[in-house]
């Protein structure tokens, strides 16, 4: 290797470490990403027969693609580092539920001062038996406040999937409870906004958080064509860039469909998926098992979302082992069930 590509790979280190520093997360997943891709390159390289049998690659080849691998989210020095990090639904600068907290509090202690005054107010003889059903009542009122609250903590740290009746539920509690806000003004419990982010369905971002994310491609595909790449690396922005498409046409930037894309592209693809399943690093989501990984991998190879072939080879040649052997924890290396 030259002076020249020591540099080069030093500075790639370097935005590499400035995205680490930003989001440990993050840099974790740009040093992965580049080893599963070349694992399953040289996987498809290796094939003999099938409809990948014509692919390979010369060690410049491999070079390209390991650079391609370093750089392919080079974009996410732009993205704010609160939609990266974003690890509950109602999370910016800090977590929003601590707020609701408290609103549940003054709610309670108002359930309980009314009570009380309630009691204050009844004439003498004092009744019993009325004292008991106003406490009851009380208490009752603030287990309910209580199982509300715990309902939304759940609800704020988002997850795979979030049904109708959960959501019908949270803009129920945001509506029909009131409270004094600080003005001494009597508004709805939840804001539009709170409602709108723990009403996410799926993840905790809501659709503009997610449109600032994907932006990343965006800003990796212009900062790496800006480059005057020699001629031996010229593939690399369309090799970095083309992670997030799709097989079928759907993806993004450019909406490429699997013919318009290079098989590195497309390997690429692959290992940015896995690596974001079973990746333990993250905030906003627990790591997963092979077996889970593997499964809505192969749900994506059926819908157009992933290479067909290229997840038969990651599949039969045991890449998904390998890479987990390495990089996954042992309590994620179960037997997965998936067939080509």
């Amino acid at each position: 290797m030259t002076q020249l590509e020591n540099l080069f790979e030093a500075f790639i280190g370097l935005i590499n470490l400035a995205i680490d520093e930003k989001s440990h997360y993050t840099g974790g997943h740009c040093q992965r990403v580049p080893a599963l891709t070349m694992m399953l390159a040289d996987a498809v390289a290796d094939v003999q027969s099938g409809p990948m049998a014509d692919f390979q690659m010369s060690e410049a080849d491999r070079y390209e693609l390991k650079i391609a691998g370093l750089l392919h989210d080079c974009g996410k020095v732009t993205t704010p580092v609160h939609v990266v990090d974003k690890a509950t639904k109602l999370q910016t600068l800090f977590d929003r539920i601590e707020l609701i907290d408290t609103r549940f509090e003054v709610l309670k202690r108002d359930a309980e001062i009314a009570a009380l005054r309630q009691q204050l107010a009844l004439r003498a003889p004092i009744d019993p038996e009325a004292e008991a059903l106003l406490l009851a009542q009380s208490l009752e009122a603030q287990q309910t406040l209580d199982k509300d609250r715990e309902f939304l903590r759940t609800t704020n740290v988002g997850g795979e999937g979030m049904k109708d009746a959960d959501i019908i539920r949270v803009r129920q509690i945001g509506s029909q409870y009131q409270w004094r806000n600080a003005n001494g003004v009597h508004t709805d419990f939840l804001s539009a906004d709170e409602m709108d982010n723990l009403c996410i369905r799926k993840g905790t971002l809501t659709t503009a958080e997610r449109d600032i994310i994907n932006y990343h491609i965006v800003a990796t595909i212009k900062m790496l064509e800006r480059l005057p790449w020699p001629k031996h690396l010229k593939n690399v922005p369309e090799f970095a860039g083309g992670h997030h498409e799709r097989m079928d046409g759907k993806g993004y930037p450019k909406g490429l469909s699997r013919e318009q894309m290079s098989v590195q592209a497309r390997i690429m693809g692959i290992a940015d998926i896995f690596e974001a399943l079973t990746a333990s690093d993250r905030p906003y989501k627990p790591s997963m098992k092979l077996s889970q990984a593997m499964a809505i991998m192969n749900d994506m190879k059926q819908g157009g979302h992933i290479d067909p072939d290229l997840f038969d080879v990651f599949v039969k040649q045991g890449v998904y082992r390998r890479y987990g052997e390495q990089f996954l924890s042992p309590s994620q290396l179960d037997e997965i069930h998936v067939t080509v």
